[in-house]
């Protein structure tokens, strides 16, 4: 018996899947090493998917290696087996057509149709003219709201940035003393929604010749703008940030039901999460600039490695989980045996896959069902490196925090030396 590849259980995995990995182990003992697909991927839901490939293929197994940062582990450590499959973020880079196969052939021999993708998403996977990663998933910004505060949003689909801004004016409530009761949104309290700031103003942080640029006019005019934003309220930074503490340390579908704010900012991973798991009377729209809905940077895509030993199991994965018909599968097994592993959809989001999206997916999330993010509308994040959330967040998130609650904005310290303490943790 070929012994079995080591699987690697990581502890934010769940018990179920856990049991599942555990599974794929032991389940192809007997089988020939070269029929193994060997997957490397930082999704525990994978392990469901793989468990379900394995049964309808007697012929290949595969295997799931949990990796938390897969794009991080590319070249595999010398004694290390190379992955066939890797499923993950941060793939697509400047090195992409040195570390992946092309996978042209997969159109060419009708393995897989080019519109049956979003084809922003498909096109994002391209190098030059040859494909390299397929999409898996995507998740998008939103704002979620009480449902009895619709008639306030009027808006039916998206929210722009001017609209979040007036729309949350009118509902802000002070005392006689003047201090706040209700207000309607505060930027200051959701970092993530000051890093999306950056995205609707075009600050374009993007990786060239392995260093971060960006364009540091528009980063001083987001910075400018959210001052403004708080200013014209009536209130100081230190105010808003007050407020949060004292109002806002519930969850974000708290928040919104209590009344003390109209909105909060939420990832549609994150909500049709809470709205699966409970019945909270709570609407949503997505954040759209410039008839624009700026994507998670996280999206998830998969690609055959370069060095991979059993490319015809790849190629029959990736055949089996790109139909529709499978991703259904794959919901309706979640749905049975209730293995939800905290991920919405596919590979926790919307799967890059139309059909499943747009109509399979509002099956399970009902609530998509009024508000299906427009495919035009969608807007690829740029190639970023694979440590980009730590130096989102102890960079460009920290910065604009800083800057925005400094009282005397002249003495703002620069963002590059934010950057060059993140590089003193990383690489020192």
């Amino acid at each position: 018996m070929t012994p079995p590849e080591p699987l690697y259980v990581h502890k934010n995995i769940t018990f179920t899947a856990a049991l599942i990995l555990l599974t794929l182990i032991f389940s192809g003992c007997g089988k020939p090493e070269e029929n193994r697909i060997v997957i490397w991927t930082d999704c525990s839901e994978f392990a469901q998917y793989t468990e379900l490939f394995n049964r309808t293929h007697p012929e290949d197994r595969a295997v799931l290696v949990y990796k938390e940062n897969p794009a991080d582990a590319i070249p595999p450590a010398k004694d290390e087996n190379p992955p066939d499959i890797i499923v993950g973020s941060w793939l697509r880079t400047d090195s992409t057509p040195s570390n992946f196969k092309t996978l042209d052939y997969l159109f060419d021999r009708k393995y897989l149709e080019t519109q049956d993708f979003y084809q922003s998403l498909l096109e994002s996977g391209r190098s030059g003219f040859s494909q390299y990663l397929l999409p898996v998933s995507y998740n998008l910004p939103a704002m979620i709201f009480a449902s009895e505060n619709s008639a306030l949003v009027g808006e039916p689909y998206t929210l722009s940035l001017s609209d979040i801004r007036t729309i949350s004016e009118g509902y802000n409530e002070k005392r006689p003393n003047n201090s706040f009761s209700r207000m309607g949104f505060t930027p200051i309290s959701n970092r993530n929604f000051l890093y999306l700031m950056t995205k609707i103003f075009d600050v374009n942080f993007r990786e060239e010749k392995n260093q971060i640029v960006w364009n540091q006019q528009q980063l001083d005019a987001t910075v400018e703008y959210l001052c403004d934003w708080i200013s014209g309220t009536g209130a100081t930074a230190q105010a808003e940030t007050d407020f949060s503490y004292k109002y806002l340390y519930m969850p974000d579908y708290r928040q919104v039901t209590s009344g003390r704010t109209l909105f909060a900012y939420i990832t549609s991973d994150r909500l049709f999460n809470v709205l699966k798991s409970q019945e909270f009377p709570i609407d949503y729209r997505w954040i759209s600039h410039n008839g624009r809905i700026p994507m998670e940077d996280s999206f998830t895509m998969m690609g055959i490695y370069k060095d991979a030993k059993n490319q015809p199991g790849a190629t029959a994965f990736i055949d089996w989980f790109f139909d529709a018909e499978n991703q259904k599968a794959i919901l309706d097994r979640k749905a049975e045996f209730n293995l939800d592993t905290d991920e919405f959809g596919i590979a926790g989001g919307f799967s890059a896959i139309r059909t499943v999206t747009e109509h399979i997916l509002p099956l399970y999330y009902r609530q998509l069902l009024s508000n299906i993010p427009p495919s035009a509308m969608l807007e690829i994040p740029q190639k970023l490196p694979p440590r980009w959330e730590s130096y989102r967040t102890a960079v460009i998130e920290e910065y604009i925090e800083d800057a925005v609650m400094a009282e005397d904005k002249s003495a703002v310290t620069p963002v590059t030396e934010y950057e060059n303490e993140w590089r003193k943790k990383i690489f020192d």
